[in-house]
């Protein structure tokens, strides 16, 4: 309810732009109308969800979580700022750039969770943290225009939902049977004998080289 109250608020905003940004492709621009709203409701809900899902382990979360807003941060003053956004063809979003302040804030905070939630823990996320960060980016992704770049920029939120999904979607379908050993995946590599440090340091590895990836859709295109 939160996220559809948040996506007809920006849908009804004057000037809001219902095209979706394509990565990789500067001309196609589908515009969705109506269709936007469930959009954006879909992935506001989904991003809350899925970095629910990825927090599993100390720290696994909330890197990628810094790692995604430090990349939107970049987003949102492009997408702020006329000259910048014109020259590197994306949408321009006024007052885009106020939250890059926002992005700054979040990256901040979660460096200062990080020392603590460091392994081993002293504190946790829990499902506080998680559902409204998650909520947070879902929401950031959509006002700077980069809704399915989230895709690659969270791609291991994307891959802890889906291991989720197709667990349980072929446990009920074969009667029992596992893809992975255990759901979410990252469970999978410590159930293979990974040492809990060695899981949370390579997902926050490939996390980074997924937001080089995002980047480089500036001008891969």
């Amino acid at each position: 309810m939160i996220a559809l109250f948040v996506s007809m608020i920006l849908y009804l905003k004057p000037g809001f732009n219902s095209q979706v940004t394509v990565p990789f492709f500067k001309t196609i621009l589908p515009n969705l109308g109506w269709g936007y709203v469930l959009l954006s409701t879909f992935i506001i809900v989904g991003a809350a969800n899925a970095v629910n899902l990825t927090d599993g382990l100390d720290g696994l979360a909330i890197g990628p979580v810094i790692i995604c807003f430090a990349t939107y941060l970049l987003f949102a003053y492009f997408a702020g700022n006329v000259k910048v956004s014109s020259y590197l063809q994306i949408a321009h979003v006024s007052g885009a750039g106020e939250l890059a302040v926002f992005c700054g804030a979040l990256v901040g905070a979660g460096l200062g969770f990080l020392w603590f939630n460091a392994y081993p823990a002293e504190i946790f996320m829990g499902d506080v943290g998680s559902l409204s960060l998650g909520g947070a980016l879902g929401t950031m992704a959509i006002i700077t225009k980069q809704e399915i770049l989230l895709a690659i920029v969270g791609g291991i939120f994307v891959v802890e939902t889906f291991s989720v999904i197709f667990q349980v979607g072929y446990f009920k379908l074969t009667g029992g049977k596992r893809i992975l050993r255990m759901a979410p995946l990252h469970h999978h590599f410590e159930l293979k004998g990974w040492a809990e440090p060695k899981v949370i340091v390579r997902f926050w590895i490939i996390s980074i080289l997924l937001a080089l990836m995002a980047l480089s859709t500036l001008k891969l295109r």
